[in-house]
């Protein structure tokens, strides 16, 4: 336990914070509740506009202070709060606090096109459509008041001005959505991690918002279009304004949408993934012409999701650049390979994290989410991923590194890794953990975890009934991988594991040659450097400080140029400062504050990282490099924490689990089911969890399959 604030005391600080967020939030998704009101437009905006559209912020500072603030000052206390929890070794675990004050996360849906949804995610959606709905009324009902007026003045029908204005309101009503849609995206959001989520179990949040965005800005563009067609003013199409709304920007950035749109559907994206992929780079092409179409105060409303996705998209890039010392790799015959890598001591995860893996002689482009099978207390110099065969990338590695002749050094970047704010799991009286195929990975961390804590601490561990599903009889040498490559000295007795396998498409036992079970050892170059957080130990204060100081360079640049250029212009009689220069001046002032911090905080914590990569390459001097012989060996599996490993497991041949019997017999009264595998696993696992007569068991899925 690390000197500092009490228990009690850091009680106190996560309530008060957690109660400031919440006001903050609550305040902040009111504004978004009445923006499409008469009380806001002609009454609120303009009095604050007043006092905040200055000759140093100018029309933007009113929008930067209701819209952009908020979210960031939220994301910066969040930030110091996850920095006070790690470094005092308090786990408050502000998910349950949520979670209590909420909602409890009892399954509310199974099976259909929104996947597994609980009540609160449920509850929050609804709540989501109905601000839609209302924000849409409500702009319509509004604006169709003075239909008949417009009508009058431009000779129009009232009924062409309406479908104007409907075409207007749906675009505004848009912009709510693209409010949120960056937020599930990034990766490491101290917002999603203060509320418990992972990036992972978060892009179903990001679908379903791309869903709705996309489907209300197309119909913002169809409206319009049928508008001046009707109207014959068809030319609108190519009119690039330089004071007004710009159509030709707006119409790039729906092509742009609408490609991401198309390639982003289920059967395209899983069939077709490198298409979805490279296509929803265009992100970039949308935001860019979507500034550019409403104008950089009017873009503002979207800014604090999409600003805190930049600077995690920027610390990302930083860290990908580092090439990674890889130390090992074990093949299996079941065509699976765990890759080993050198890690800072100071970098620690959570079990079922993921790391996002390049390797250049393959792809230099393409990065692939793994899941991290080492644990950090265990495995305090390692970090490890598992890869299946499942695709091209996948089996050009495995080829690589299971050819006779093995690659000495592997070139690799990672991302990450990114996980769960803690271990929840620890929690439960009992765990069953059900996997099918490669599903099993994630497991893998969570049984070392409690490997760990069940030899190191006299708390009680709960017990772990693992259930796997494999095709082959191959497949079962992936259960070797839950012992670390160099092995291990705690006891694995003190652990209460049983391990069910199943083995669907084959009947009869196979000697599965277990010196086939190779592993590679990379030889050490110094130019490598160990996994280590892109900001350091103290990351979560580092980007606190990220945040804030970016936001205030941009404020500054912001205010500089208004103040000594766009300010004179647009109080010039005869001028008028165009709106495309401003909204390029507004994005590249985004970037360069982000740039700046960023890049000012990554080089910082790298000189203290290369005092650690110096002792490393030290150690690697004075040890003797493996000859040849030595590069590829047999593993050893006649040790005693293997002999445990296989006493603990019961193989089931030409069958699958019977999940609802296994599950309904539980009689604990606090048990954890994870589940990872294929959708109908999942469903058949969440049905039975969801039933009233399964009260004690609590469901989490565990999903890649986006």
């Amino acid at each position: 336990m690390g000197s500092g604030p009490s228990g009690a005391s850091m009680k106190i600080v996560s309530a008060v914070i957690t109660l400031l967020l919440m006001v903050v939030f609550l305040g902040y998704m009111m504004i978004w509740s009445v923006t499409p009101t008469n009380t806001f437009y002609l009454n609120w905006f303009p009095d604050v506009e007043k006092k905040t559209s200055s000759t140093y912020l100018g029309e933007q500072g009113s929008t930067i202070l209701i819209y952009a603030f908020p979210i960031l000052f939220i994301a910066t206390i969040a930030s110091l709060y996850l920095h006070l929890e790690k470094k005092y070794d308090h786990d408050i675990n502000t998910s349950r606090l949520f979670s209590r004050m909420i909602l409890s996360k009892r399954l509310a849906i199974t099976k259909g096109p929104l996947g597994i949804v609980t009540w609160t995610e449920l509850t929050f959606l609804a709540m989501f459509v109905a601000l839609l709905v209302w924000s849409l009324y409500s702009y319509m009902h509004d604006m169709f008041a003075f239909a008949a007026v417009e009508a009058a003045q431009e000779k129009f029908q009232v009924w062409e001005v309406k479908l104007e204005t409907a075409g207007l309101s749906l675009g505004l009503v848009g912009n709510t959505c693209l409010a949120f849609l960056f937020f599930p995206v990034a990766r490491g959001s101290s917002v999603l991690q203060y509320v418990g989520l992972t990036s992972e179990a978060s892009i179903k949040y990001h679908i379903w918002l791309g869903h709705i965005t996309m489907a209300i800005f197309t119909a913002h563009g169809l409206f319009y279009v049928t508008y001046w067609s009707l109207t014959h003013q068809i030319l609108q199409i190519l009119k690039w304004d330089k004071f007004m709304v710009s159509n030709v920007a707006g119409e790039i950035a729906l092509l742009a949408g609408l490609v991401m749109w198309a390639t982003s559907f289920g059967r395209i994206r899983r069939k077709i993934f490198e298409l979805f992929y490279y296509s929803h780079h265009l992100y970039v092409v949308f935001v860019i012409f979507y500034v550019f179409h409403v104008g950089f105060a009017g873009s503002c409303l979207i800014l604090p999701g999409f600003y805190l996705f930049l600077i995690d998209r920027y610390l990302r890039l930083l860290q990908s650049q580092q090439k990674i010392r890889s130390v090992a790799a074990r093949i299996l015959p079941s065509e699976t390979v765990e890759l080993n890598f050198s890690k800072s001591s100071g970098l620690s995860y959570a079990p079922t994290s993921i790391a996002f893996i390049n390797v250049p002689s393959i792809s230099r482009i393409q990065w692939h989410p793994f899941t991290v099978t080492s644990n950090s207390n265990m495995d305090s110099d390692k970090l490890s991923v598992v890869i299946k065969c499942d695709g091209s990338w996948s089996h050009k590695l495995y080829q690589i590194l299971s050819s006779p002749s093995p690659t000495n050094r592997l070139e690799v970047s990672i991302e990450g890794p990114y996980g769960p704010p803690s271990a929840n799991f620890m929690r439960y009286e009992k765990l069953v953990l059900v996997s099918g195929g490669s599903g099993v990975t994630p497991f893998i961390s969570i049984i070392r975890e409690i490997i760990f804590k069940s030899n190191t601490t006299g708390s009680k561990t709960p017990a772990i009934h693992l259930i796997c599903a494999f095709k082959k009889y191959a497949n079962l040498t992936m259960l070797e991988l839950l012992l670390p490559v160099s092995g291990t000295t705690l006891d694995l007795s003190r652990l209460q594991l049983q391990i069910e396998a199943y083995i669907t498409q084959e009947t009869e036992p196979k000697t599965v040659n277990q010196s086939s079970i190779r592993t590679i050892l990379f030889k050490p170059n110094p130019s490598d450097a160990p996994v280590s957080a892109v900001l350091g130990p103290n990351s979560w204060l580092w980007l606190s400080v990220i945040i804030s100081s970016s936001f205030i360079i941009f404020l500054l640049l912001t205010g500089l140029l208004t103040r000594f250029y766009i300010f004179p212009i647009d109080h010039n009689t005869n001028m008028k400062y165009p709106m495309p220069a401003s909204s390029a001046f507004g994005m590249l002032f985004v970037c360069v504050a982000i740039t700046i911090a960023a890049s000012a905080a990554f080089l910082w914590n790298k000189r203290e990282n290369a005092k650690e990569l110096n002792q490393i390459r030290t150690t690697d001097m004075s040890t003797p490099a493996p000859s040849p012989a030595s590069l590829l060996y047999e593993t050893e599996l006649e040790s005693l924490p293997h002999q445990s490993l296989r006493q603990a497991t019961t193989v089931q041949l030409g069958r699958r689990p019977n999940l609802k019997k296994i599950l309904s017999e539980l009689k604990e009264e606090n048990v954890g089911v994870y589940v990872s595998g294929p959708r109908t696993m999942r469903q058949e696992v969440a049905a039975v969890c969801s039933s009233f007569s399964a009260d004690n068991l609590h469901f989490e899925s565990i999903s890649f399959s986006w």
